[in-house]
C-alpha cells in the first residue's frame, strides 16, 4: 500500500510540474514584470473551453494542438472554416481575415463574449456569429467516448465468442464495474422488469461522467478537458434525464401530476398540478447544477491554488514565491487526491438520482 501511494504522489508531482512551468514560462515571456499577474485569465482560462490544446512553450513559442474553427457569419453571411492558430496567435487588435470576414478571439478578462471567437464588422463592431467549432471541449467528449468504446466492446466480444466461458481479468474488471452501477444503483430504484429498458442509458451516463471526470484532472493533452465542468454540457446530461422520465412514464405517473389525489376544492383550482409540472422541472435542473457546480468548483479551488504562486510572488517577491510554490504542491496533491474521489460521487449522484426520477415515474398504483 505505501509503494501505491508513493507511485500516485509522484505521478501528482510530475503532473503538476509538467502543468505550472508552462504558465512561468508564460508570463515570463508575454508580460512584463511591471504588470500585474491576471488571476481571471488564469483560472477561467483553464477551467473554461478553447479552441486549441495548450501543451507547453519553447523559447517563447507555444507549443499546442490546433482545433478547426467551423463558424457562420450573421445576417446571411458565409460558413469559415480555418485552423484556430490563426486566431489563438493574435495580438492585441489584430484581427484574422478570413475570405473577407475579419475574425479574433476575445480575451477571458473581456466583459463581452470572453474567452468566444468573434466577428469584427465594418463599422467596429462585435458580433457573434454561430459556431459550431471542434473545441476543446468537443474533443474531450469524442476523447471520452472513444475510450468507452475502446474499453468495453473488446469484453463485449469475448462474451459473444465464448459466452460460457471463464472469464479473464480484463473481463473481470469490466464485469464487476458494470455490476457494480447495475445493482448497485439501477436494480434498487427501477421496477425489475423495466430494468432492461432503462439501464443502457443509465450505464452509459455513469460511465461517460466518471471519465469525463478523471481526465478532466489530467493536466496535458489529450486529457485536462474540463467536459462536466461545463454547464452546456450537463444541460444535455439533464435533458437526456428528463426526456426519459417524462416521454416513457406511465399513466400512474401522469395521473399523480395532471389529476392528484387531493380534495376537490385543490383540483378546481390548478394549484397541484401546476407545482407538480413545474417540480418536472427542477427535479433535472438540480441534476444539472449539482453536477456543473461541484466539478467546477473543483478545478477552480485547483487554479487558485496555483495562482496563489504568482500572486504572493509578485507581492512578495521571489523568496515568498518559492515558499508558496512548496504549500500550493501537496495543497493542490490533497485537493487532487480529493477531486478522485469527486469524481466518483457525482457520477454516482447523477445516476442514481436520474434512476430514482425513472423509477418513480414507472411506478404502478398499490391497489393494482
Amino acid at each position: 500500500m505505501k509503494h501505491v501511494l508513493k507511485h500516485i504522489i509522484l505521478f501528482l508531482l510530475v503532473a503538476w510540474m509538467s502543468f505550472a512551468p508552462t504558465q512561468v514560462v508564460a508570463q515570463d515571456t508575454e508580460q512584463p514584470k511591471e504588470e500585474k499577474f491576471d488571476a481571471k485569465s488564469f483560472i477561467f482560462g483553464h477551467t473554461g473551453d478553447s479552441y486549441c490544446y495548450h501543451i507547453t512553450e519553447i523559447n517563447g513559442e507555444p507549443i499546442c494542438v490546433w482545433l478547426p474553427v467551423i463558424v457562420k457569419c450573421k445576417d446571411g453571411g458565409s460558413w469559415h472554416c480555418f485552423s484556430s492558430k490563426h486566431v489563438c496567435e493574435l495580438k492585441d487588435g489584430e484581427t484574422y481575415n478570413h475570405n473577407g470576414a475579419n475574425f479574433y478571439v476575445s480575451p477571458i478578462s473581456a466583459d463581452k463574449y470572453p474567452g468566444k471567437l468573434v466577428e469584427v464588422k465594418a463599422d467596429g463592431s462585435l458580433s457573434r456569429p454561430f459556431d459550431i467549432s471542434f473545441t476543446k471541449n468537443a474533443f474531450g467528449i469524442f476523447f471520452v467516448c472513444i475510450f468507452m468504446l475502446a474499453f468495453f466492446l473488446p469484453a463485449a466480444k469475448m462474451y459473444k465468442k465464448n459466452p460460457t466461458g471463464k472469464p479473464n481479468k480484463y473481463q473481470g474488471m469490466v464485469e464487476w464495474l458494470t455490476y457494480m452501477v447495475l445493482d448497485g444503483i439501477i436494480r434498487p430504484n427501477i421496477p425489475e422488469k423495466q430494468v432492461k429498458r432503462f439501464a443502457p442509458y443509465l450505464l452509459t451516463v455513469f460511465f461517460f461522467i466518471f471519465f469525463a471526470n478523471l481526465f478532466g484532472l489530467i493536466p496535458f493533452f489529450p486529457f485536462s478537458a474540463n467536459v462536466t465542468g461545463n454547464l452546456s454540457i450537463t444541460v444535455v446530461l439533464a435533458l437526456l434525464t428528463y426526456f426519459f422520465v417524462n416521454v416513457f412514464g406511465n399513466k400512474h405517473y401522469w395521473k399523480d401530476i395532471l389529476w392528484p389525489d387531493v380534495p376537490i376544492f385543490l383540483k378546481a383550482f390548478p394549484l397541484m398540478p401546476i407545482i407538480e409540472l413545474i417540480s418536472t422541472i427542477t427535479k433535472p435542473f438540480a441534476l444539472m447544477v449539482r453536477l456543473f457546480a461541484n466539478i467546477l468548483a473543483g478545478h477552480i479551488v485547483i487554479m487558485v491554488l496555483m495562482a496563489l504562486i504568482f500572486i504572493i510572488g509578485g507581492m512578495y517577491g521571489a523568496g515568498m514565491g518559492g515558499v508558496m510554490s512548496i504549500v500550493s504542491i501537496f495543497m493542490t496533491i490533497f485537493m487532487t487526491a480529493l477531486e478522485l474521489l469527486v469524481a466518483y460521487i457525482q457520477a454516482y449522484v447523477f445516476t442514481i438520482l436520474s434512476s430514482l426520477f425513472i423509477g418513480m415515474a414507472q411506478q404502478e398504483p398499490e391497489n393494482e
